[in-house]
């Protein structure tokens, strides 16, 4: 197996946004804002090599929405998908598998693209299948009012219609061992319905894809919980459930979201559970 850092695209959002009722002054400390109250936010995905299947876990925002959509992101860098899987020595046709972690436009927009006349969506990686959950299918088709601008159907109905479509199984607890794609799936609930984290076996490690369940190393401490979230309470318990886990079983933690730290671990002190070590996918990939 080997794995690679794909770099879909930076942007950013509001710092109170995404650290929710906790004061700037602190968050501002490990996430430091613009004048615009903004923070440097990656899409980070990982693309899995294993045997004869590439899968690529989430796609970022793609590129088929409005100049206007795109300008309340304030873009940033160079990066994008095909970029990151050509410095790889891949193709976006050679993705086998698209593992979609949850349906917000920032995890699942590069998966549809216009067609070639611009008259209609189609999916982005044609040989792949893509996955999700019927629970958060679900939910995100028939979205609450909350959700609905991050959920959007030209990112989403586009794959039920290409046939490409495919739902693991759920768990009976939280974590779903021995899953289709060859690795164990932590299912949170507190961002959106049934978000999916990965948890990878990779060598002597297990990386553990965060999504939102932990956008970057400044929302370690508990109460740091997005305003984005749904159910704030849950993703408390959730985060107290999983940074237990990565402190007692020393999880290598995959960033998503954090434009300036890639992978961390972390470990138990006095104030809790806090960052341990920093590393870049350079260090443990290679």
């Amino acid at each position: 197996m080997n794995l690679y850092p794909i770099n879909a695209g930076n942007f950013k959002l509001d710092g109170g946004a995404m650290f929710g009722v906790v004061p700037k002054s602190l968050w501002t400390r490990t996430n430091p804002s613009d004048a615009n109250n903004m923070i440097d936010i990656a899409a980070r995905c990982l693309l899995i090599e294993d045997g004869n299947r590439l899968i690529l876990i989430d796609t970022g925002m793609g590129n088929k929405q409005s100049d206007k959509f795109f300008g309340y992101y304030f873009l940033w860098g160079n990066d994008t998908i095909d970029n990151s899987l050509k410095a790889h020595g891949f193709h976006r046709d050679d993705i086998t598998d698209v593992f979609m972690t949850h349906l917000h436009f920032d995890h699942c927009g590069g998966s549809v693209q216009w067609n070639n006349d611009r008259t209609g969506y189609e999916i982005a990686f044609k040989n792949a299948q893509f996955w999700s959950n019927k629970n958060h299918w679900q939910w995100a088709t028939n979205p609450n009012n909350r959700e609905k601008a991050s959920f959007l159907k030209e990112n989403i109905l586009p794959i039920e219609d290409s046939g490409h479509l495919k739902f693991t199984s759920l768990p009976e607890s939280n974590i779903l061992k021995n899953s289709e794609l060859g690795f164990d799936i932590f299912f949170a609930n507190g961002h959106t319905e049934k978000q999916m984290i990965p948890m990878i076996q990779y060598k002597d490690k297990t990386i553990c894809f965060m999504a939102d369940l932990l956008p970057t190393a400044g929302h370690i401490p508990l109460p740091f919980v997005m305003g984005y979230d749904t159910r704030p309470l849950l993703t408390l318990d959730e985060k107290e459930k999983f940074l237990n886990l990565a402190a007692n079983n020393n999880y290598y933690l995959f960033l998503e979201h954090d434009a300036h730290n890639e992978i961390i671990t972390v470990q138990h002190t006095e104030k809790g559970v806090r960052l341990k070590d920093v590393y870049t996918t350079y260090d443990i990939f290679n």
